[in-house]
């Protein structure tokens, strides 16, 4: 998961719901002054949320685009239902549509960080004409690498059958076997938590399946007609860092490797992510 460094509200922020036909999404909405050169859409990951793009909402304001970035159905603070069925690529990807539509300034940069770009990947497909570019964020052509898809395994069995306090505790156990852990400040232990309480276990059990068993979507990236862009750390290792390459060239996407980055740039490196989105979009 993405866990942000800082909770705090940047300056030029708001936290509102944003209403459509679907349903309401709570969202984080920041905006430039004068006139923006474009607005950004951004898509949380799995066990994510929209306060994964805290720290880059104001850099891309500052940059002159309005950014706002969106709980999906079931995420945290968005209401969900729960039936697994609710979860499908093509009911995500309409609610990324309808929050296109309700932001209201025609078609949007879209990105979409790890399980966020199958879902922008999805809506995409769904209707192109609504996006004026499409930017995968740390998220491969398909399945999730082995290590991953066992993790989600555990996961996935254990949500139906026990309850969700121990699985919190468990999941934090792991984490804590791992070398590279860094124990966090309280305020976000406590804002994980609470997340992970407020996340319907539906979503939790749907999306997860996709990730272990989503086909590799390479092809179908090729035939959109949107300006792409592949972007990761040098450190990412939910996919293996050659297949993203080879979905990069093989898309004629733009291809941005982060130095020093792993999974989440957008919380480790905001500023060389914005430089990379900004100069992406800035012919478009």
């Amino acid at each position: 998961m993405s866990k942000p460094r800082s909770l705090d509200l940047p300056a030029r922020t708001r936290a509102y719901r944003l209403g459509t036909p679907r349903q309401e999404f709570a969202v984080l909405d920041s905006r430039p002054e004068g006139r923006a050169r474009g607005t950004v859409l951004l898509i949380p990951g799995y066990t994510g949320s929209k306060e994964d793009f805290l720290a880059l909402l104001d850099p891309l304001a500052d940059a002159g685009y309005r950014a706002v970035a969106v709980d999906g159905r079931g995420q945290y603070e968005s209401p969900g239902p729960r039936s697994l069925a609710a979860y499908g690529p093509r009911s995500l990807a309409g609610d990324v549509l309808a929050q296109v539509a309700a932001l209201g300034d025609g078609p949007v940069h879209l990105v979409g960080h790890s399980f966020g770009g199958f879902v922008a990947r999805s809506a995409a497909r769904l209707d192109p004409s609504a996006f004026r570019s499409l930017t995968l964020l740390s998220s491969g052509p398909g399945r999730v690498g082995p290590d991953q898809r066992t993790k989600i395994r555990m996961l996935r069995t254990a949500l139906p059958v026990l309850p969700p306090s121990w699985v919190w505790a468990v999941t934090q156990w792991l984490d804590g076997r791992d070398p590279a852990y860094v124990v966090d400040p309280p305020e976000i232990v406590a804002f994980l938590e609470r997340r992970w309480f407020r996340t319907q276990r539906a979503q939790l059990i749907a999306t997860g399946r996709q990730l272990r068993v989503e086909p590799d979507r390479t092809e179908g990236l090729a035939r959109l007609p949107l300006p792409l862009h592949v972007a990761y750390g040098d450190g990412e290792m939910v996919w293996q860092l050659g297949e993203l390459a080879h979905m990069a060239r093989s898309v004629g996407a733009r291809h941005t490797v982060i130095a020093g980055a792993d999974h989440s740039p957008n919380v480790s490196h905001p500023a060389e992510l914005t430089a990379a989105l900004t100069d992406f979009w800035s012919p478009l």
